[in-house]
Order: structure tokens, then sequence, then C-alpha cells
């Protein structure tokens, strides 16, 4: 109905109210703009632009809550709680007393966590070697003491006796990590293969080279080690170019996608909204490693901006079967690169616009 009336009106008084809406849009934006308190009202009156997200904030925290109870195959208190010890363990000087306030915490979550069949192998390993090495090394107070005995009962079952005996899961000094083999220039080399690539050769994208490269991307800094963010991939040379349309920005390419994988944060590994912005910023950090990761196993990929509106944020949690908590990062395409697709120069901003010393 909309496009039948638009073709009813001339262009040149589209094109006039648009210029009319936009000068009026900007002083509008400048009076509400003028404090926060305005700004709020704004938001809560004109807009609904970030309606979801307040609404996934809270959906993140309520789940928080819950998973404290309720623990899966791994757990965001206890993952932050492991990563707090261990950097506790390598201050210097380090403290003969430490993690005081929320080591009980931390023991009886380990409890609940152990004692549920879907945890993380791995996470139940780190976890229970590091809180070894901590009550090894510090002083027993009241506190931590109760706490000791707690974890020694926790661990009372074989398997875990013997994963605790294991040093592998606990800080270690940086001179023991693998020495480099690879110089600046092969680095710069791989950063100018990764281009964002467009066309891909009608071929499938073989599933463990995802996996290859989604444990390498797996490696990237994360906050307090919590990674909030899984890799929704959908290798289907039929379905991945649906996907891709969920997305602007991919009109005239998505046909010839062969792959796509969608980097989803999610908003119950936090107990405050304080924190919500990392899931863009530690899903960020693992995409570019996977993409990296990718680019060395033969493969090309394209990150796609994905737009917060609210039609497309709705197709896409439909498609992917998402949760209101769980909001898209980015879309990546992945396959194999056709060799005549043309790839822009895209010019980077050198150093001097970049750096500031302050």
């Amino acid at each position: 109905m909309k496009r039948q009336i638009r073709k009813l009106i001339p262009n040149q008084f589209i094109q006039f109210y648009k210029v009319i809406r936009e000068s009026s849009n900007r002083k509008f934006i400048t009076l509400f703009a003028s404090s926060r308190f305005f700004s709020s009202v704004y938001y809560f009156l004109f807009s609904s632009q970030f309606r979801r997200e307040h609404q996934a904030a809270l959906q993140g925290r309520l789940k928080y809550y819950r998973s404290l109870n309720d623990i899966g195959q791994s757990s965001a208190l206890l993952r932050r709680n492991t990563h707090r010890l261990e950097k506790g363990l390598i201050m210097q000087p380090r403290h003969p007393v430490f993690a005081e306030a929320y080591i009980l915490e931390t023991v009886i979550c380990y409890h609940k966590a152990i004692m549920t069949p879907g945890l993380c192998i791995e996470e139940k390993k780190w976890a229970t070697d590091v809180l070894k090495e901590y009550f090894s090394v510090v002083i027993h107070t009241k506190v931590i003491a109760k706490a000791k005995a707690l974890f020694e009962a926790a661990i009372e079952s074989e398997d875990l006796k013997a994963s605790a005996v294991s040093q592998q899961s606990i800080p270690r000094d940086r001179s023991s990590y693998p020495e480099l083999d690879i110089a600046t220039e092969q680095l710069e080399a791989l950063f100018l293969r990764r281009r964002s690539v467009r066309w891909y050769l009608p071929k499938p994208v073989p599933q463990k080279k995802i996996i290859e490269a989604v444990n390498l991307a797996s490696l990237a800094p994360s906050a307090c080690n919590r990674q909030p963010y899984e890799f929704y991939v959908v290798n289907d040379m039929q379905r991945a170019p649906i996907i891709a349309k969920c997305a602007m920005g991919t009109t005239g390419f998505a046909d010839n996608l062969p792959c796509i994988v969608v980097v989803v944060g999610n908003l119950d590994a936090y107990p405050a909204e304080r924190d919500r912005h990392c899931i863009y910023i530690d899903g960020s950090l693992a995409a570019m490693q996977f993409m990296l990761a990718i680019e060395t196993l033969g493969l090309a990929t394209c990150p796609i901006n994905w737009p917060d509106i609210e039609a497309r944020e709705r197709q896409l949690a439909k498609e992917l079967s998402l949760s209101v908590d769980q909001r898209p990062v980015m879309l990546i395409a992945v396959g194999y690169a056709d060799p005549d697709g043309g790839v822009p120069f895209s010019q980077k901003k050198n150093n001097t616009l970049l750096i500031r010393n302050v």
C-alpha cells in the first residue's frame, strides 16, 4: 500500500518533504540531547530504537540469576571467579590473603557446577586446578578455611581427584608459552590477504575447517574469560543466502554465499547492565581471529554489519531461534573465493589519523 501511494506522489514533493523532516529532526534532537534526562524522555516518547536492548539486558540478567542454580554446559559465574583467582595468583607481589570476599561464592558455585552432568569437562578441570592451587598458596583465614573444607568435600570423586593433580590449567610463566616463528612481514601478508570477499565458488565449505577456525577464535581475549558469544553456522548453500539477506548491505551478492556464520552475544553472562557492551567487544575479538584463521585454511570471509532494525531483528531471531537476550554481533560470509571476483581496495587510515599521543 505504501509503495502504491508513493507512486502517486511526485518525486519532487517527496524530496522536499525529506529535507524539511531532516531539518526539523536535527533541531528536535539538539533540544533533547542537551541533558541525560531529556535524552531519556526523547527515547521514551519519540523513539523505540533501544527498547529491544532494554528488554534484552533485563532478560539476560534474569537468565543469569537463574543460571546460578540451573547450571548447564558452562557457568558464567564460575568462569568469571576462576579467572579472578588466576589474576590473584599471578599478582606481583602476591598477597598472602586474597579473594576472601568471593571465595565462598566461588566454591558453592563450583560444587553445583560439578554436580551438573553436562558441564564442560575442560571448564571443570580448569576450575578444579585453579582452586586447588589457590588453597595451596593462600593463608587460611576463617572464611578461606570454610571454603577449602567445602572444596575438598566436593572433589571426593576419583575423577576430580585425578584432574586436580594436573597443573596444566593453572597460570604459567610467560616464558613457558611457544616462541613465535612468524615475522612481522608474514603477519602483514596475512592481514593484506584477508580482504572482504563477496564472490565465491559454488563449492561446499568443509565443516571441519569451520570447527578448526572456531577453536582458534576461542583463544581470543575475553573479559573475565566469560566468552559470552556463540557461532551460529549456516553451512547450507540454499539457506545461507536467506540468512545473509536478513542484514542490509548484501544486495547483489547474497545469493552466491555458500556459508554464513552469525556471531551471537549472550547477555545471560552478566548480572548488571554495566557489562552489556562486553558481548560486542568479546564477540568482535573472536570474530577477527576466526576470519584470520579461515584465511590460513584456504578460505575467504566477508564480515557483514548487523543493523539494529526491529523487523530484521525479528526475522533473524526467527530463523536462528534466538531468545530475547541473544544479540547478533555480526554476520560472516565464508567460502572459497572466486579468483576472478573483484575485491574493493578499501583505503585504510594511516597512523597519523589513528594515533593520538596524550
